[in-house]
């Protein structure tokens, strides 16, 4: 109720953008911290003149409302004090993935088209290469080093601006793109209404305040780590820590030192923390929540227990979805619940979609069908003309009608389709089952790759686990295949042992014994590279096991087993 009332005041003010409260901030809270860098830091006042000092350098530049400037820089707090002073003036900012380079590099700069680029000089180099990729380079500004950008932004007047056309919540501030774990990154467009959104609606259910630290070691690139992290807690008159990146080592030092009260998490983070070994200030905290999402089931009850963190705020949400979920129960395993006096309202339903084509199944009707209660479906968000159910869509229109389903339940209706397999238990709980494209269907049935990597995952030594489907010659649907890494030696007799609590045709029949396993920055697996390997010696390196069904165990997987299941002359 907190949530709906603070979201619903948003509609009071179509001007009140995020820079606009950051100058109310900075007069209410002044010499407060507001942000806590590793290399600077900034009291409200000093964020808000930083602010300042970017729009004004904006304008006199001839940023005009809808232009876009790129920005690529690491995790410090200048980096939210850049974008915020340039959407104030009625910019728009693209987040580029300082892990990217090259093509892939160029590829965003391109679906962006900005005018501008602002790069911290480290990636100075990896810029240069991409942009000479592009047919109209944008300009450039350095900062950091010789002639960088901050030195001009440094002798502006940092008050308050006086004369100039504001945008509104409807506008267009930035661009964010998805992570690109099976293709190129897609622009999505986020306006100012959704900035706001996330960050009241975060506040009011975090029930932030003046004396909250939040932890974010989250890339500020992204939507929870750069907007949500933050927004939520500045709001309220709280601060942030930021730190550049994340460390298992250096985690719990960070947050005992600064006294933090909440931190930001994704799932895989959680996991990693719980597998590095003690650190004595991992109970020393203040935290009084963590927030965030991806948080599994069999690491959820060791992570809150060794850790001793008293709340946990799991949720479900997309930078271009049209609808979240929320667990403020702590419901082990839920990505959220719809309340009851929500339910007729409720924008998310799950229908059954084929893994295979990954198209929605219609019934003679020719709509689609809604899932059962705890069947797995594909969950959608049904469109509607208030601002916290309008697909904002991504820059290439092709890409934006991709996720859109029509006609799903009555003639006329509209759906945003997120790629994500949901199941919803009798209680109205939520659970995540996995991506839509990760699911794939093997002896008549579908195999969730999530599940499969949690029991993977939960042998001895295994310290990560990438499952993903393979074809077979003249067999139908995907054999499962994991990629395995591990600490020390891959006991093969555990994992056949393991694997024996999923259903047989769940299990995986080829392992893949691997160092580590390449993730985005945000820890997803980049899978497209492993299915297009195979189950071929030919083509890795890596140490190769197939399950022999007639001994009960996982054997080498040599040139010539390969050939022999190639040819059809071994049942799998």
């Amino acid at each position: 109720m907190r949530a709906l009332r603070a979201s619903a005041r948003l509609n009071d003010d179509p001007g009140r953008t995020l820079p606009v409260v950051v100058n109310e901030l900075a007069e209410r809270f002044g010499d407060a911290p507001a942000l806590i860098g590793e290399t600077e830091s900034f009291t409200f006042r000093a964020l808000a003149a930083r602010m300042n000092q970017v729009s004004r350098w904006a304008l006199d530049d001839g940023v005009g409302a809808g232009d876009i400037v790129a920005l690529m820089m690491q995790n410090r707090p200048e980096y939210f004090a850049i974008w915020l002073g340039i959407v104030q003036i009625g910019g728009v900012v693209a987040l580029l993935n300082i892990n990217l380079t090259g093509r892939s590099l160029a590829h965003c700069a391109g679906v962006a088209k900005p005018s501008r680029v602002i790069v911290a000089d480290r990636y100075a180099e990896v810029w240069r290469e991409a942009a000479a990729r592009l047919e109209e380079p944008p300009r450039c500004f350095t900062h950091g080093g010789a002639g960088s950008i901050d030195d001009d932004w440094s002798a502006r007047d940092g008050a308050p601006l006086a004369e100039f056309q504001p945008p509104v919540l409807s506008d267009r501030a930035l661009l964010i793109y998805t992570s690109g774990t099976t293709g190129l990154p897609k622009a999505a467009h986020v306006s100012h209404h959704r900035i706001m959104s996330w960050s009241v609606w975060f506040a009011a259910l975090a029930d932030t305040g003046p004396g909250d630290r939040m932890y974010d070691c989250l890339p500020m690139y992204h939507s929870v780590g750069g907007v949500v992290a933050i927004g939520a807690v500045l709001v309220n008159g709280g601060s942030v820590v930021i730190r550049e990146r994340f460390s298992a080592r250096e985690f719990w030092g960070d947050v005992v030192r600064h006294g933090c009260t909440m931190a930001q998490y994704i799932g895989e983070l959680c996991r990693y923390l719980l597998s590095a070994p003690q650190d004595p200030n991992e109970c020393a905290h203040r935290l009084r929540i963590v927030c965030g999402n991806g948080l599994r089931a069999d690491v959820w009850p060791k992570f809150q227990q060794r850790f001793a963190i008293p709340r946990v705020l799991e949720f479900y949400a997309a930078t271009e979805g049209t609808f979240s979920l929320y667990n403020v129960e702590g419901q082990v395993g839920a990505i959220g619940r719809v309340p009851s006096f929500m339910r007729a309202r409720s924008p998310v339903a799950l229908i059954r979609v084929d893994p295979a084509t990954r198209q929605p199944i219609r019934g003679p009707d020719g709509f689609c069908v809604r899932c059962a209660v705890n069947e797995t479906g594909e969950a959608i968000g049904r469109l509607g003309d208030d601002a916290t159910a309008r697909f904002e869509g991504y820059t290439n229109e092709a890409d934006s009608e991709m996720k859109m389903l029509r006609d799903v339940f009555r003639a006329g209706d509209a759906y945003a389709r997120t790629g994500d397999l949901m199941r919803c238990d009798a209680r109205g709980f939520f659970a995540f089952v996995d991506r839509l494209g990760d699911t794939f269907r093997w002896k008549g049935e579908n195999v969730a790759a999530l599940e499969v990597a949690s029991t993977l995952t939960s042998c001895r030594g295994v310290v990560d686990a990438a499952v993903y489907g393979v074809e077979v010659p003249g067999l139908e649907g995907r054999a499962g295949m994991a990629l395995l890494a591990t600490e020390g030696p891959l006991d093969l007799d555990a994992v056949a042992e393991a694997l024996k609590a999923l259903p047989p045709y769940a299990r995986p029949l080829f392992l893949r014994h691997g160092a580590a396993i390449d993730v985005t920055a945000t820890f997803k697996h980049q899978k497209q590279g492993l299915i297009e390997d195979g189950f071929d010696p030919a083509r890795i390196s890596d140490p190769l096991f197939a399950f022999d069904a007639a001994a009960g165990a996982f054997v080498p997987l040599d040139a010539a087993l390969h050939a022999r299941i190639v040819a059809g002359q071994i049942r799998l």
